[in-house]
């Protein structure tokens, strides 16, 4: 367990108090000597789930609709057909173009034999072939125009809403279904400009929702420019949803390792902030001098909590230092480091 280190050293052995007269010593005061240990610093980053994107599908051409197989919900594959128009004359408008481009094009080979006989001019190839160009054009738009008829899913995704009904008329630009690619889904978070640069993609993330789901994801993006109002950055986390069983729009806290730091265990009663409102505790230096010692939460769980910015063997007083003013020079009493840092706390 972290903590426990049995070290039991009598004052005298210790920061030069044997050294001493005994009119310089003034408070006695608890210490406890507690070494750092590795710990992985973590970012805490608190956002929601969205979709990868949000598509409006929608009519490249007029027509009535008349058919609409995907229902709300459902679960398309791309290529699926969403929603379909009338194809009127297009059909008949194929045939036509059809027919131009075949007589152009027999038009041509004819004028190319004529030519090997000296029989028609360079102009007249170069119109020959002109016409049957212009006749292929028209014949792939109109092959365009009737492939649109029919408004295909551009991705896997689910159906989120449908803006039209068998019956009704289309116009160009008319959305036939809204269209969610939901794999992989994103969570949406922002990072504080003090972490955004502990961060760098690739970096694996672990979260959980609002319900107590475990979702398991990889950093995918960290913005290079904060927002303006909050001075955040945004950042996304990319997690695998191959069943679409995540749905968007969920509150998730997200935990991402970022580095591995030293850091003490210290009970939370120990902990005091100076004039200057900076968390920190009272340590005592080689001279035995009280000093305020500013840290940085790590980490709080049930063992204590876990700070850094102190010396790998940090003299932390455990008792008395309510009692004593940052410059006192006091009598340490070391006492052992047993179980917990609470159990420190009250020795």
């Amino acid at each position: 367990m972290p903590g426990q280190h049995e070290i039991i050293i009598e004052s005298g052995e210790h920061g030069g108090s044997a050294g001493k007269s005994a009119d310089r010593l003034g408070s006695q005061v608890r210490v406890a000597i507690i070494p750092a240990e590795r710990r992985v610093r973590h970012v805490q980053l608190r956002g929601r789930t969205e979709s990868k994107r949000m598509v409006d599908v929608k009519s490249e051409l007029a027509g009535r609709v008349v058919a609409m197989p995907a229902n709300r919900g459902e679960h398309v594959k791309q290529g699926d057909l969403l929603c379909e128009l009338d194809i009127d004359d297009r059909g008949v408008a194929l045939q036509e173009a059809l027919a131009m481009y075949e007589t152009a094009s027999i038009e041509y080979q004819g004028s190319l034999r004529l030519k090997q006989k000296n029989l028609l001019s360079d102009v007249d190839i170069a119109k020959a072939e002109a016409r049957r160009e212009a006749a292929k054009a028209k014949l792939h738009r109109q092959r365009l125009n009737l492939a649109r008829t029919k408004i295909l899913a551009p991705f896997d995704g689910v159906v989120d809403k449908l803006h039209v009904n068998v019956g009704d008329h289309a116009d160009p630009g008319t959305t036939c279904v809204t269209l969610i690619d939901l794999n992989p889904m994103l969570v949406v978070a922002h990072v504080s400009e003090s972490e955004v640069d502990s961060l760098r993609g690739g970096e694996p993330a672990r979260g959980w929702t609002a319900s107590g789901r475990e979702l398991q994801g990889v950093l995918s993006f960290v913005a290079s420019h904060s927002a303006p109002k909050t001075r955040t950055y945004p950042v996304e986390i990319s997690i695998d949803n191959t069943d679409h069983s995540i749905r968007s729009g969920l509150t998730v806290t997200m935990d991402i390792a970022v580095e591995e730091v030293t850091a003490h265990l210290v009970a939370p009663s120990l902990l005091s902030l100076n004039d200057a409102g900076v968390i920190g505790l009272k340590v005592l230096d080689s001279a035995n001098t009280v000093v305020f010692q500013p840290v940085v939460i790590l980490d709080d769980n049930e063992e204590g909590t876990w700070v850094t910015g102190l010396a790998d063997w940090a003299h932390i007083i455990t008792v008395g230092q309510q009692y004593v003013a940052l410059g006192d020079i006091v009598e340490p009493r070391y006492i052992a480091e047993t179980a917990t840092a609470d159990q420190i706390a009250t020795l």
